[in-house]
């Protein structure tokens, strides 16, 4: 059985454990027949690492072993920051050999959120972009603060958003907005993000967790039985985006370790803007050089080239 620690879900703070697992980057506490998962890693906007990752796993997973828990909330430690997505200093090390390190616990910290039989609900606070926004999008309620920014990033810093921001976006919110949100990375604020059907409301910092626990005594005053039918009904569509999920995690897989990647992330980690640019000139040269091999018969062998002129 999951163990109650009421400071940790009320203060961050407390030594956090589940089903006799000890936690390093997170806290985890059940109080009052909810439990609190709290990223705590405030250093870095609770960005997350593999730790991160499989911490959070573990924890919502083990909910299922204690069925008086009516739903989980999922939040970030101090108030800068839900989760500003992954940690560069893990992602830098990424390759196309390992990407299944990083890719296959982002799947399975989805699915765990997804496959519970309770309500999962992102209570965001400041910052919620990139992979931290996916995290939002897998729960199933968003409730933030008033100076919560929800945005997806990646194409400033070179990775790519294909764990959940591809798929459910389009869903959520239009696919032209989705587009727009991925391809400019645009962001937006709560208010905003209420009104464009991305988050379900948005209140004052001051009042969120009063108005979660509001959610929460709601939930738990409806049957668990439908809950869970529910929940696994209306998840059955967007069940059928799993293809879509492997597609995704591949495509990341060649972005990882690759030259443009590291460049965004790096200059994001210098403060300067990065130079995708020249990547875009380097392939342009390449493909001047391709067209003008087949100009000069490049193309056939030696032989059967034509003599220059």
């Amino acid at each position: 059985m999951a163990t109650t620690k009421k400071s940790a879900a009320k203060n961050g703070k407390g030594n956090a454990r589940a089903n006799g697992r000890k936690y390093s980057d997170i806290f985890y506490a059940v109080e009052d027949e909810v439990a609190w998962v709290t990223i705590n890693r405030p250093r870095v906007l609770n960005a997350f690492r593999e730790q991160t990752l499989d911490e959070l796993t573990h924890a919502l997973r083990s909910t299922r072993e204690d069925p008086s828990i009516a739903c989980a909330v999922i939040t970030g430690a101090g108030e800068k920051a839900f989760s500003a997505g992954g940690d560069f200093h893990a992602m830098k090390r990424l390759t196309w050999t390992t990407a299944a390190m990083w890719n296959d616990r982002m799947l399975g910290l989805a699915m765990a959120i997804r496959g519970v039989p309770i309500p999962v609900i992102a209570m965001v606070n400041g910052w919620c972009v990139g992979g931290g926004h996916e995290l939002a999008l897998w729960c199933d309620l968003v409730i933030a603060s008033e100076n919560a920014v929800l945005g997806q990033t990646g194409a400033r810093v070179g990775a790519c958003p294909t764990v959940g921001a591809t798929q459910y976006l389009p869903r959520i919110i239009g696919e032209r907005l989705a587009r727009e949100m991925i391809f400019c990375a645009r962001r937006f604020g709560a208010k905003e993000a209420v009104e464009i059907g991305l988050i379900n409301k948005c209140v004052p910092a001051s009042e969120l967790r009063k108005e979660t626990l509001a959610w929460c005594e709601t939930i738990k005053g409806h049957s668990p039985q439908t809950l869970r039918m529910t929940k696994k009904s209306l998840n059955f569509e967007s069940d059928l985006l799993y293809a879509s999920w492997q597609h995704g995690m591949e495509l990341l897989a060649h972005v990882w370790g690759s030259e443009e990647s590291l460049e965004g992330m790096n200059a994001f980690l210098e403060g300067r803007k990065p130079d995708f640019q020249k990547f875009r000139m380097r392939s342009k040269r390449e493909l001047e050089e391709y067209l003008a091999g087949c100009v000069a018969d490049l193309n056939a062998p030696p032989s059967m080239r034509r003599k220059a002129r």
